[in-house]
């Protein structure tokens, strides 16, 4: 089964945050981390039970996984959960950065 891979509202704003703290801090390379990115959330489409469960999962209602990208101490954590045949990819966040609360998982809390 191949999966429709979509970000939440919350998701595209951290992805934006991220990539434009990348592009004041490293401007030549912060396009070519946000392509990686974006491919790499895309391989979700196939199999995205593979992925661990997030931290969060235990205090959430739906089962939530997190897709882990990059190489430390860069690594970034894509929240998601699977429902029917979407992949719906919540929030984006540093890796270093404290778990997610229930007001910032939205609907997908508790």
């Amino acid at each position: 089964m191949i999966y429709q891979v979509r970000l939440q509202p919350a998701a595209v704003e951290d992805l934006d945050v991220a990539y434009q703290y990348a592009v004041q801090n490293a401007p030549a390379p912060a396009a070519r981390w946000l392509e990686r990115f974006q491919t790499a959330i895309q391989t979700l489409e196939h199999n995205p039970e593979r992925c661990p469960l997030a931290p969060e999962n235990a205090r959430s209602s739906r089962i939530l996984r997190q897709y882990l990208f990059g190489k430390r101490p860069h690594v970034f954590r894509a929240i998601y959960t699977i429902e029917g045949d979407t992949v719906w990819v919540l929030r984006i966040r540093r890796a270093q950065r404290r778990t997610l609360s229930a007001e910032d998982l939205g609907e997908y809390g508790p």
